[in-house]
């Protein structure tokens, strides 16, 4: 975790991350779950293989990612010659947790006879010991091209492997792991809001729970909920994810309204990621500042990850960023 100093008040640290984007030859990128001060100042604002793709793209020397730690590590495993950092250390994922790579290891050698087909919501290690790595935008074109005799293991989110075993009508074993942010949201309470708004269409995330999604107009990954939000019939979308998202609706589409989804409380507070809520401007500034905390990753395993990495974009590089999830 970054170590904050005790006094940042006489510095203003807005024009300090300026003068160090230009200093560094740095590239801020910043998911769609950030606070919008953050999504503000960011060069690029997106979903994190999208993200971590388009730096890799620039010629910048360091690549600041306001997200989670894997978010951070893919933008490494892809642009290895520059420096990475991120805000927090400690920002990490749900998903990720749920899947030591030890116990995933053992349970593919369980399996032999199945391919790995992992959610990038995982660790580097996770990703070299995956066959193809999937992202929510990316995961039924892939699907779609994996022989139907052919044996399936889908980790480490269990709702988004099970929506898609649903859909296609694909067996697969789904390693148990969840998004804590998508499991909070409360059926009862969505429907009292639906029926507050019975013209509202509801747009959820494929990591939200079965009970959830059966009651969405529109499923998909976080890029494809904003543009379905352009597209939409309508002035009033219901917003399954974290919320912070709807900051580049509003900014992308103002004369609309965008609801959260509530969780078990009636409101959508206890649905703010946790982890990514650990960023914020003062860490970002003393992160270009020092260059600190910096991600590492031992270049065997960097190449062992890509390769799972690089088979999901040759199979599904047009769909990456763009919510090919669909409506249901």
């Amino acid at each position: 975790m970054t170590v904050m100093p005790a006094d940042l008040s006489g510095i203003d640290v807005r024009a300090e991350i300026e003068r160090l984007r230009k200093e560094r030859n740095a590239v801020i990128l910043a998911h769609y779950y950030q606070k919008p001060e953050l999504q503000d100042l960011a060069d690029f604002v997106g979903d994190s293989l999208e993200l971590s793709r388009k730096a890799a793209e620039t010629d910048a020397e360091v690549i600041a990612f306001c997200g989670v730690k894997f978010m951070a590590d893919t933008a490494k495993i892809l642009s290895p010659d520059k420096i990475v950092v991120l805000p927090d250390l400690d920002a990490g994922c749900s998903l990720e947790d749920s899947c030591p790579p030890a116990k995933f290891k053992a349970f593919r050698e369980a399996h032999p006879d199945h391919i790995a087909l992992t959610y990038i919501n995982c660790s580097t290690e996770v990703k070299a010991l995956s066959d193809v790595i999937v992202t929510s935008s990316s995961a039924e074109t892939i699907l779609q091209q994996i022989p139907r005799d052919q044996k399936i293991i889908f980790g480490p989110d269990r709702h988004l492997g099970g929506y898609l075993s649903r859909k296609f009508d694909r067996e697969m074993l789904l390693w148990p792991g969840v998004c804590i942010v998508h499991e909070a949201f409360s059926e009862t309470e969505l429907l009292k809001l639906r029926a507050q708004h019975p013209n509202a269409p509801i747009a959820a995330h494929p990591e939200c729970p079965p009970h959830i999604v059966d009651h969405a107009d529109y499923v998909g990954s976080t890029s494809g909920i904003l543009q379905y939000a352009k597209t939409m019939p309508g002035d009033t979308l219901i917003v399954a994810t974290e919320p912070h998202i709807i900051h580049q609706m509003q900014l992308a589409i103002p004369d609309k309204t965008f609801i959260g989804a509530p969780g078990a409380d009636g409101n959508c507070n206890c649905n703010i990621c946790p982890y990514m809520a650990l960023n914020n401007l003062e860490k970002l500034y003393l992160a270009l500042r020092d260059l600190s905390p910096r991600v590492e990753i031992e270049e065997g395993l960097r190449l062992a990850a890509k390769k799972s990495l690089d088979r999901m974009l040759e199979m599904a590089s047009g769909t990456i960023g763009q919510g090919d999830l669909g409506a249901r």
